[in-house]
């Protein structure tokens, strides 16, 4: 079964071709760093328009790159939520439009449980049951899932995402646009010595906050500034990023040992921070942890992980309605299974 995917949520627009729900067969991405770069951060507007400008050239590009005519698509699936509400309008009018000349079902994803399906391109012998911890600049979220399609949420972000603080820390910083990249690059030339926030307010739950730690660094670059003093950027890098992936850590880990689930797998764009990578992959070995996530290409937004979702999400469902409407604020709270297992 082939699938077009569409994804459209926030500053790249992506169309993919997807086979049956593992293998792709074209991914491509148009992103809009350099529109969105001098200010700093992304422009709901300007995105929705760069979304409008390029999207059926690149649906055009996706069927030439996997050599696909457009009767030989089975499936069309869309994000619909959540993200920015005019980019999520244009993916998801361009794919009910597609469904409708082709003839051809179609299925509305959310972004986030897209997010994780994006493992399940990248490893064949992924399988349910598994912990996935998804991290980006919209969502930081721990859930369980039993089998496909069915979810129990651990846990998630009371405030910034993750990915959401990496940006503005860096934007304090001095450093590009995005944010992530480049403190994860300037970290690596640092030392983790300092200490940002002395406890973690949200130990002993899955839940997450990030915006005490953000906070601290706007307050101790302020107060440096003020008094003259050289900022150790590196250093500052260095600590906050330490801190961050020892909270996201902790959470992750005593999921697993409180469910005795085996698997995990992180998802979202700062699934790319290579320290986050590299203490995780050193923890799972040491507790006998299966440990599974994307290539750096399917870490950030993609459309190949909207249409391997849409694929399972088809089996499972079947269609969605062509009056679905896009919802920015979208919850990820899919009914938990039957057989779930409880932490």
């Amino acid at each position: 079964m082939l699938c077009l995917g569409v994804e459209t949520s926030c500053d790249e627009t992506a169309i993919a071709l997807v086979e049956d729900g593992r293998k792709i067969r074209s991914n491509l991405i148009w992103s809009q760093i350099d529109q969105h770069q001098k200010f700093g951060g992304v422009v709901p507007e300007l995105a929705a328009r760069c979304h409008l400008e390029v999207i059926s050239r690149l649906t055009a590009e996706a069927l030439a790159e996997a050599a696909v005519a457009p009767e030989e698509i089975d499936l069309v699936a869309a994000t619909y939520g959540p993200g920015l509400i005019g980019g999520l309008l244009v993916g998801l009018s361009m794919a009910k439009a597609l469904s409708l000349a082709w003839q051809v079902p179609f299925v509305g994803v959310n972004h986030v449980e897209g997010h994780i399906y994006a493992n399940f391109l990248a490893h064949p012998d992924l399988e349910p049951p598994l912990i996935c911890l998804t991290v980006s600049g919209g969502h930081t979220q721990l859930v369980m899932m039993p089998e496909h399609g069915h979810y129990q949420l651990l846990g998630e972000t009371r405030d910034d995402a993750a990915g959401e603080a990496f940006d503005k820390v860096a934007r304090v910083l001095g450093l590009g646009y995005p944010g992530g990249p480049h403190l994860d690059r300037l970290a690596q030339t640092g030392q983790p010595t300092l200490t940002l926030v002395q406890h973690d307010a949200l130990a002993g739950t899955y839940d997450f906050s990030f915006s005490g730690l953000k906070t601290a660094v706007v307050n101790l670059v302020h107060n440096l500034r003020q008094k003259g003093e050289p900022v150790p950027v590196a250093d500052v890098a260095a600590s906050f990023q330490r801190q961050v992936v020892t909270i996201l850590l902790d959470r992750a880990f005593r999921a697993l040992a409180e469910t005795k689930v085996k698997t995990l797998v992180l998802s979202g764009g700062v699934a790319a921070n290579s320290e986050l990578r590299a203490r995780f992959a050193a923890e799972a070995e040491a507790r006998g942890i299966k440990l599974y996530y994307p290539p750096l290409a399917l870490c950030t937004d993609n459309a190949a992980m909207i249409a391997a979702c849409g694929y399972f999400q088809w089996l499972r469902e079947g269609p969605s309605p062509l009056d679905l409407a896009a919802n920015p604020r979208l919850r990820f709270e899919p009914p938990p299974a039957a057989s779930e297992m409880t932490s």
